[in-house]
């Protein structure tokens, strides 16, 4: 087992440009970062292509004994990972945070490894026979966020490895390190040219969406940036698999317990600080217990301490950058001056070291406040009040995305009813944001396209090849 500081040192680049990462929350140097070139990502998808045969040809099996071993060397590191991922991302190593994102990558590889993918049979009536299976689809490349750098990295890989693909990943700009330092101990159980990380800037991406050699695209992050890499790959025709933007809406149902609910309220607006993609960003709650609700919820809130990542007290962290920051400051400035009521927050400390926003909560605002209608992506919760199921449904539906939602009430049949009423990829009931490895996983509307997770995961890396006769 390495300690952070050595993984930090074999992901150190020795020649070429190279980048200072800060820690979000102090400011302090947590390492250098190499800054790939056009080159470097030829190479890389050279590698790839390379390599990508014998990976294929050594079947199922082997290709999930690798992936197991892999989470072992994950599992083995676990605590250097996500002291690196805790400074350079910022979230605590406590709470659904550095070290719970650390063991989701282990679990979801091993999930990818076991989960199993038969060819089926179609058709066998006597007179005709078709069975399909899924064939690689050769290099994969793979562009991931700064929210949940290794996490989504490993949704990303995992499936594509063990379909017979190798991968070419470019992390984000903001959190490189935290991917390089996951691919260094990954690879310690690949062989060469399986997995590659490429840490360059905007260019590096757009030609990865591009690239000739690369079947497939796996993409996490901003809708206008999915759209860019739509226009990119048609050229060459590339499959993607798509998690963009979300602006993910609860119903609170009016025969719903306020004291019952407000935790998981709490942890599904709020995980990583707000910085998931499928949190819940916008709240309608029923009139007849608006007012509870709001009360539960901030005393939930007020509890939850936020600080530097590496105490071991605290859950929630900063915001990962300044233009995050700025983003989630400019909201909460308009839903203020709008006449919304802060139940809690909403007064950053200007001389405070890092880019930390204090967690907020926003009652009695409009639905079409900015705050409402824009992803926010931090620490803010806006909590809109309805006064029937059916208004409730139309403003939570009211927007161009639908990654996910959830309902929130006592009677599970009647949840499940409204669930199937919004537009969104999953409906969470009494939870929100709960993914699971064996359950699919993907967007509706402009949130993107493409299943992730499961068996359908696995179909998303596969090229599907039906054998008729």
């Amino acid at each position: 087992m390495e300690n952070h500081t050595d993984i930090l040192s074999k992901i150190t680049p020795t020649t070429g440009e190279r980048r200072t990462i800060l820690d979000p929350a102090t400011g302090a140097e947590v390492g250098e970062a190499p800054v790939h070139t056009l080159e470097d990502l030829e190479l890389a998808i050279s590698a790839a292509g390379a390599a990508q045969p014998q990976w294929a040809a050594l079947g199922h099996e082997a290709r999930s004994a690798a992936l197991h071993k892999a989470a072992d060397a994950i599992e083995s590191n676990a605590e250097e990972l996500a002291r690196i991922l805790s400074r350079e991302q910022g979230k605590p190593l406590n709470g659904p945070n550095a070290r719970f994102e650390v063991g989701a990558c282990a679990a979801w590889l091993r999930a990818a490894a076991s989960t199993p993918l038969d060819a089926e049979t179609v058709v066998d009536d006597g007179e005709s026979y078709a069975k399909i299976y899924y064939r690689p689809i050769g290099v994969v490349g793979a562009i991931g966020p700064w929210n949940w750098p290794m996490m989504i990295t490993v949704w990303q890989l995992a499936p594509a490895l063990r379909m017979g693909n190798t991968v070419v990943v470019k992390p984000s700009e903001y959190t490189p390190l935290s991917v390089l330092a996951l691919a260094h101990v990954i690879n310690k159980e690949l062989p060469e040219g399986v997995l590659s990380v490429v840490s360059g800037g905007r260019e590096v991406g757009a030609r990865l969406a591009s690239h000739p050699e690369i079947g497939k695209v796996m993409f996490t992050g901003s809708t206008a940036t999915g759209k860019e890499i739509i226009r990119s790959s048609a050229d060459t025709v590339k499959r993607l698999t798509l998690e963009l933007g979300g602006n993910d809406a609860g119903i609170v149902l009016p025969d719903a317990d306020p004291a019952v609910i407000a935790e998981g309220l709490f942890w599904g607006a709020f995980i990583n600080t707000g910085q998931t993609c499928a949190a819940l960003k916008r709240l309608y709650v029923h009139t007849d217990i608006y007012d509870d609700v709001c009360q539960a919820l901030t005393s939930v809130a007020a509890a939850a301490p936020m600080g530097v990542g590496l105490d071991e007290n605290n859950v929630l962290g900063p915001l990962q950058n300044q233009q995050q920051y700025d983003i989630v400051a400019r909201l909460v400035e308009s839903a203020k001056d709008s006449g919304a009521r802060v139940l809690l927050g909403g007064d950053p400390q200007a001389d405070q070291p890092g880019y930390f926003y204090p967690t907020t909560l926003m009652a009695d605002i409009n639905n079409d406040n900015p705050l409402v209608r824009e992803e926010q992506f931090g620490p803010v919760l806006p909590i809109i009040r309805y006064n029937t199921v059916a208004e409730a449904v139309a403003m939570a539906n009211g927007l161009d995305v639908g990654l996910g939602a959830s309902v929130w009430s006592s009677d599970l049949e009647a949840a499940r009813d409204v669930a199937a009423q919004i537009q969104a990829g999953t409906v969470w009931i009494n939870k929100h944001g709960a993914v699971d490895p064996r359950i699919p996983f993907g967007g509706a509307k402009q949130s993107g396209y493409g299943l992730e997770f499961g068996v359908e995961g696995l179909k998303a890396l596969g090229v599907p090849q039906v054998i008729n006769g």
